[in-house]
């Protein structure tokens, strides 16, 4: 038996996401919420042939605690999308807030839920969830992810598309690690699983590094002001959900990238600070899931010089935006 939860369940990730999730053969019961339209959105998808029972709500009579209640795992898609003209920074002062008061909710309803963050900005949304946890004393690490699975699936898509043959695209992995927002993300295209072409230029290689770091652009100028990357997002989310419930199910070998506290995995964590040089609290690596979240964090593996400088330029950028969402929460409490 699994409860999911979509938090903003009916925008524009979190309608396609609850649909991939309600598909899930293994999820039997999907709880949805947002401040309009759940209620019909759960009536429309509760009429799918597919074992989830699904209820919505909106935030009157403690909706949240309702849709929350036996939350196995909780995906939070709430919050603005970008649009041509709105940066990060502007998404991040509208969003923090929206994150921060689902967060109060999952600690007080659902303590001990597997909590997957995909409102932007992740470096530092994920952040603020985990100091939430903390006042209310429930903060698990390993129970808390950034969802950066979308620039993995880019990656295998536009190492695909480099290829010619976007039949081999589901079969290509490019781990992705670091943050997830423009320089933060790292493509690790030297162990991509499908090699590059011999003799891809330096030039080439950096102009798909680029793609798959700002591919999120490239799908708000092609809206032309109706939004960001939704359907793709939702995919990546369900994706993404589907190896958590995996895992917590019992199977093993999972390993994906993702957004995580570096004490999921203390001997990990530590060597993976060695790995990059830096004292850092929060980074995506590949991670082993287990039934108990994070298994263990591995290392980054063998860079060429290329990639190397790739996560220099990340680290100051991902320190700057893990503070972000520090401070935004030490200032709530003002």
């Amino acid at each position: 038996m699994v409860k999911a939860v979509v938090l903003g369940a009916a925008g524009g990730i979190g309608q396609p996401l609850s649909l991939l999730l309600k598909t899930n053969p293994s999820v039997t019961e999907l709880g949805l919420y947002d401040i309009v339209n759940t209620p019909g959105v759960a009536a429309d998808l509760s009429h799918i042939s597919t074992p989830a029972k699904v209820v919505g709500y909106l935030p009157p009579d403690d909706g949240l605690a309702k849709t929350l209640q036996g939350a196995d795992i909780v995906v939070i898609p709430a919050g603005v999308p970008r649009k041509p003209g709105l940066t990060r920074d502007d998404l991040f002062k509208i969003n923090a807030g929206i994150v921060r008061d689902l967060a109060t909710g999952i600690a007080k309803t659902a303590p001990k839920a597997f909590v997957l963050v995909i409102s932007n900005p992740v470096n530092s949304t994920v952040p603020i969830v985990a100091e939430i946890f903390k006042q209310h004393g429930v903060f698990e690490p390993k129970r808390l992810f950034g969802v950066t699975t979308l620039d993995v699936v880019r990656a295998s898509t536009f190492v695909a598309e480099v290829l010619g043959d976007l039949g081999k695209a589901p079969s290509i992995s490019v781990p992705v690690v670091g943050g997830h927002s423009g320089v933060t993300i790292v493509p690790l295209l030297s162990q991509s699983s499908a090699a590059l072409p011999s003799g891809f230029a330096q030039g080439d290689l950096e102009k798909l590094t680029n793609r798959i770091q700002y591919g999120g652009d490239e799908v708000v100028k092609a809206k032309d002001g109706a939004g960001s990357a939704t359907l793709s997002m939702a995919y990546a989310g369900a994706e993404f959900a589907s190896k958590v419930i995996r895992a917590i199910k019992g199977e093993k070998g999972i390993v994906a990238p993702t957004f995580v506290h570096l004490a999921s995995d203390p001997a990990g964590g530590e060597a993976l600070k060695k790995e990059i040089g830096k004292e850092l609290e929060y980074f995506s690596a590949p991670v082993e899931l287990g039934p108990e979240g994070v298994a263990s964090i591995k290392p980054l593996g063998k860079l060429t010089d290329y990639e190397k400088t790739l996560v220099e330029a990340a680290l100051p950028e991902l320190a700057t935006n893990v503070e972000k969402g520090v401070t935004f929460i030490s200032a709530s409490k003002l």
